[in-house]
């Protein structure tokens, strides 16, 4: 059971994350002609995937160095966090040519894939079974599903709220599990506890600050038509 709620984790992380990485990849591709845009997709991945393999395992091992749980639950706490309040864009140049479309793909999902790569070490709990399965299960959903994948998440956004929770989740019990910390997390009511708190601070502080942005945004736009019926008059 701990074996699937772990895998599934990792599965929900991948898809979550990597909504952008799909996207690098469509960008990437899309000035070649389309007879070669399936062989860029597929080798672009196959790429990315390997790298991400071998990170996301060599992070598995960094995390058994003492302290390092900490660090990594404390940076996917704030990754978590800025899942829902950041809007982000894709300034992602297009390959002239089938090897330069290939190596953007590979070069752009390495510097954005550090978070899924984070993520999926910590939902892992150094098992790189986990790793390879819950990749081999949400790699192709994500680069053969990534227009209905964006749009489902544009269209209902509890899924980015669902997958921001496990990702805060996955930031507590990394922290819980630190080897120095233990003795802290002994009593099951405490260690269920600190997690729920962390779910609950990362969800409730990032809707505030949405709701601050918005806010802000309606403030801004009457400012603006204030001035401009003003300048009429």
């Amino acid at each position: 059971m701990e074996f699937l709620t772990a895998l599934l984790a990792i599965i929900m992380i991948d898809l979550v994350l990597a909504g952008d990485n799909a996207i690098v990849i469509g960008l990437a591709a899309r000035n070649l002609p389309k007879e070669k845009q399936k062989k860029v997709i597929l080798w672009g991945t196959a790429g990315a995937v390997i790298l991400r393999v071998i990170a996301t395992v060599a992070v598995v091992w960094l995390l058994k160095v003492p302290g390092l749980m900490l660090v990594g639950g404390v940076l996917l706490v704030w990754i978590a966090y800025k899942l829902l309040v950041e809007e982000k864009g894709h300034d992602v140049k297009a390959g002239e040519s089938t090897w330069a479309a290939i190596r953007t793909i590979i070069i752009a999902d390495a510097a954005m894939g550090i978070d899924n790569v984070l993520a999926v070490a910590g939902a892992a709990h150094g098992s790189i079974l986990l790793v390879i399965l819950g990749l081999a299960i949400s790699v192709p959903i994500v680069v053969w599903g990534s227009t209905i994948l964006i749009k489902w998440m544009e269209r209902y956004p509890i899924i980015i709220t669902i997958g921001a929770g496990i990702l805060a989740w996955t930031a507590a019990k990394m922290i819980v599990g630190e080897a120095f910390l233990k003795p802290f997390f002994e009593n099951g009511f405490v260690k269920y506890g600190f997690e729920i708190i962390v779910i609950a601070a990362v969800l409730g502080l990032a809707k505030l600050k949405k709701n601050k942005s918005a806010a802000a945004k309606e403030e801004i736009l009457a400012e603006s038509e204030r001035l401009a019926t003003s300048k009429v008059n």
